[in-house]
């Protein structure tokens, strides 16, 4: 369950009742910031891209992951942040004397014919940095001859390949519906598989959706490394374009 705490507006002195937004992890766990009471809020005034994440650990499967930073918008017209708990040192699973690490994720086995090598992630700074990322990826995967526009389509297909067509959500919000189903649609008019990264993952009824589609859904953290969230996902890692 999310955390609530009192939040007092600094500037008009409003007090607020705010509960954290929460997420689906990588591995299906439900997850929220972990609020810091009693920290003292901070309007917003200037915003960069490294202010509006911040770090969260999952508590089901150990996941450290970048997710939208806590805010909360006074009707008085501030935006305050709100503190959220700094991530502690991991504590490790012993288990008969030896120190075991929980994974972020199970995929499939991997059965592609031919191995690849160890992907090769680039830092994240800017929405133009994730469809990179996600360019490199797919290329990884065995995906050629892709192509990165250097204006986003009002399609919203960021990138695009023989068979291929891929949509990147740099946003703070997660994928909503809408946005997996136009995917699936220009996929289907391209004659192409589909493929969906998002940083701040994904309602469930776009998860669900994309389950049925069979669109392989992908998050990523600011280290540019994408994850497999779902059942489609996970076959394309393993057996590659």
């Amino acid at each position: 369950m999310a955390d609530t705490v009192p939040v007092r507006c600094p500037s008009c002195r409003r007090e607020h009742l705010y509960a954290a937004p929460v997420y689906p992890c990588a591995c299906g766990a439900p997850l929220a910031p972990p609020l810091l009471r009693a920290a003292p809020t901070e309007p917003i005034t200037r915003r960069t891209w490294l202010d509006d994440w911040v770090t969260v650990r999952c508590t089901e499967c150990g996941r450290q992951d970048h997710w939208p930073q806590p805010e909360l918008g006074c009707p008085c017209g501030t935006v305050l942040r709100i503190p959220v708990r700094p991530v502690s040192t991991p504590v490790p699973t012993t288990l008969r004397g030896l120190t075991v690490a929980s994974p972020s994720h199970i995929p499939l086995p991997r059965t592609a014919t031919v191995p690849r090598p160890s992907f090769r992630p680039v830092t994240i700074r800017t929405a133009r940095d994730a469809v990179t990322a996600a360019a490199l990826y797919l290329k990884w995967l065995g995906f050629r001859d892709i192509v990165q526009p250097e204006v986003r389509p009002s399609s919203g297909i960021d990138l695009r390949g023989p068979g291929l067509v891929a949509q990147v959500e740099p946003s703070t919000r997660p994928a909503n519906l809408r946005s997996v189903e136009c995917l699936w649609l220009n996929g289907l008019n391209s004659s192409a598989a589909s493929v969906f990264f998002s940083l701040a993952g994904y309602a469930d009824d776009a998860r669900s959706r994309a389950d049925d589609l069979g669109i392989p859904l992908f998050i990523m953290d600011l280290t540019g490394s994408p994850q497999p969230v779902n059942g489609p996902a996970d076959e394309l890692v393993s057996m590659g374009a």
